[in-house]
């Protein structure tokens, strides 16, 4: 490969805003991956109007930058896919949801000697394989949809009938979905699981999302007495089940000994159930310019997520800023956490005994956090996902260039 390794990235999204999960990864890898000298050209799908006018956040970290709008995907044309193996992966701009996509990438691959096209998404970008030609592929669906869904018919939430379809159909998908591709990776283990579990000739690799370890680090300053937070993006199922858990029932229970106790639900988007549940001890703030504030005055940071797949930032975030953790295991998949040393892991079910030693017991807090911020340290930051996505992006240009 050469010194400056040039990298078409094809993505369902744009790197910004970074309160968007999916968002996020983008652009703290490809800023890394910019600061080591990897050119990276970018072509993604816009899907809020606002896409388009933010443009200068990201600009500075790529080559070229191509937005093109989210283009409709007719249930007829899923399902064409799915029942026609000559239709997966078309061979044509005039067989894929957005064909300007398709030529722009055409366009982009006669024009530059890319070392490899790196796809990020899932049913998304797939289509646009053979866009690339004989360039070597990765792709990083982040997730598994059909492991999500299985937790979301274990949790019961929704009507079971249209889960139950949707599992079957994504399933279905995730058996051939990323076959082509000659590198395949994931943010947890249990993700990886489930995608070798459907298709076991798929090998897959596991690089989780990382944190801004410079960013998000312990401030100093004295933590509240009695406070309890959870963060997120509220447009997202899961979160808003576990800020409805925590308000409605986790709550009343602490309260019962902690009158004083305060819990704070910050992040973008609280739906009117949610903001509904306001009051003196209950704080619902939307999204805010900043979480560090919160994160580092909060006595104890509690994730009950109890459905969804891949990594928590969420999570890595709480860590790196030294806040003590109380979470479900599903919450830290995809992390080493250990229970009891770098975080306090529970069912939802023994939420209330967990939150009641944490909160009587500052010592054992200050020793989660602690540990913590020492873990995402040594094995969750960017530099370090960046180092290794630039490994597999060698591996596949000195592979191509063997055969």
């Amino acid at each position: 490969m050469a010194t400056m390794p040039h990298i078409l990235l094809i993505s369902r999204c744009p790197p910004w805003p970074l309160h968007l999960g999916d968002r996020l990864i983008v652009w703290h890898l490809v800023r890394e991956l910019s600061r080591r000298g990897c050119v990276i050209d970018l072509m993604a799908f816009a899907s809020q109007a606002e896409d388009h006018d933010d443009l200068d956040h990201y600009r500075a970290h790529f080559g070229i930058v191509a937005l093109f709008d989210e283009p409709a995907r007719p249930p007829s044309t899923l399902l064409r896919r799915l029942l026609l193996p000559g239709a997966r992966f078309p061979d044509q701009a005039a067989g894929v949801s957005s064909p300007a996509m398709w030529r722009a990438i055409e366009e982009q691959v006669a024009g530059n000697a890319y070392d490899c096209a790196h796809f990020f998404g899932g049913i998304q970008v797939s289509e646009y394989h053979q866009a690339v030609g004989d360039l070597p592929t990765l792709i990083t669906p982040y997730e598994s949809y059909s492991l999500y869904l299985q937790r979301a018919l274990e949790a019961g939430d929704g009507p079971a009938p249209a889960i139950r379809l949707r599992h079957f159909l994504a399933r279905r998908f995730e058996s051939w979905l990323y076959a082509p591709f000659g590198r395949r990776v994931v943010v947890s283990d249990r993700d990886r699981t489930e995608l070798r579990r459907l298709n076991p000739a798929q090998d897959w690799e596991v690089i989780p999302n990382g944190v801004d370890t410079e960013h998000f680090r312990p401030s100093g300053e004295a933590r509240e007495a009695a406070s309890l937070l959870f963060t997120g993006n509220f447009t997202y199922e899961p979160n808003v089940d576990a800020a409805l858990w925590l308000a409605r029932d986790l709550l009343p229970h602490l309260r019962q000994e902690h009158p004083e106790l305060q819990l704070w639900l910050v992040g973008n988007a609280p739906p009117e159930s949610l903001r509904a549940l306001a009051g003196e001890r209950t704080r619902v703030t939307g999204r805010v310019p900043d979480l560090r504030p919160w994160l580092n005055r909060a006595t104890l940071y509690v994730s009950p997520l109890r459905m969804g797949a891949g990594i928590k930032n969420k999570v890595l975030e709480a860590l790196a800023t030294g806040c003590p953790l109380l979470a479900t295991p599903l919450s830290a998949d995809g992390i080493a956490l250990e229970h009891g040393r770098h975080a306090w892991l529970a069912a939802r079910s023994d939420f209330p005994t967990a939150a009641r030693k944490l909160l009587a017991d500052g010592a054992l807090r200050k020793r989660l956090a602690l540990a913590g911020r020492q873990l995402v340290e040594s094995r969750y930051s960017w530099q370090q996902v960046a180092e290794r996505y630039a490994a597999l992006y060698q591996a596949l240009a000195s592979a191509a260039r063997s055969r």
